[in-house]
């Protein structure tokens, strides 16, 4: 049962991890603090589905909280390619194919609302990109603070990021199939209409 409420508990630990959103941003690209900016980005990146389990566990699942999960989900990727691009973590390729995908998806839930229809719901491929993604940055961050270990974490940390943004673009691709049905369905019914109008 999905209510109004506001302040449930799942929804409190969402805020809590945005507020980490600035504070990975501080602590990567101000005073350069990379262990500490590593932390604040597993934390936020491994609390990911507590969330979600916190809300179908104690049946407080909120209008609110199916919101505010994703939206923290893609601040915390957004913030981090900002970071790591501009940090030259990661190569300006993965940046672009991630916000690629990112874009596609935007144009198809704008197509979907003006046909009426909210977001698709989220699939678990999806899903399990963005955990993979939240766990190929901490690891590739890790690399670059800590160069004794980099020969460990750095093919780790790349071999997490490839798998997740193969993950990213096949769950992209459901995504526009989901989009696709729901609009033939859609024209199948005004065509329907217009022939019993």
């Amino acid at each position: 049962m999905v209510t109004n409420r506001i302040w449930t508990i799942p929804n409190v630990i969402s805020f809590v991890r945005l507020l980490g959103v600035p504070l990975f941003l501080y602590l990567l690209l101000g005073p350069h603090h990379d262990v500490a900016a590593v932390i604040v980005l597993a934390v936020g990146g491994t609390t990911d589905w507590v969330d979600g389990y916190v809300a179908r566990r104690m049946n407080s699942v909120s209008r609110l909280g199916e919101l505010l999960d994703p939206f923290a989900d893609r601040l915390y990727i957004l913030a981090t390619l900002i970071g790591f691009t501009l940090r030259e973590v990661v190569p300006w390729w993965l940046t672009t194919a991630l916000l690629l995908r990112e874009l596609v998806l935007g144009v198809a839930l704008l197509v979907l609302r003006r046909h009426g229809y909210g977001p698709p719901p989220v699939h678990y491929v999806g899903k399990t990109g963005t955990f993979v993604l939240l766990a190929a940055f901490p690891v590739l961050l890790l690399a670059e603070a800590v160069p004794s270990i980099d020969a460990v974490a750095l093919p780790l940390g790349w071999a997490l990021a490839w798998w997740a943004l193969g993950l990213y673009w096949a769950a992209a691709v459901l995504y526009l199939a989901q989009t696709r049905a729901l609009l033939r369905a859609d024209r199948t019914l005004s065509s329907r209409e217009a022939v019993a109008g």
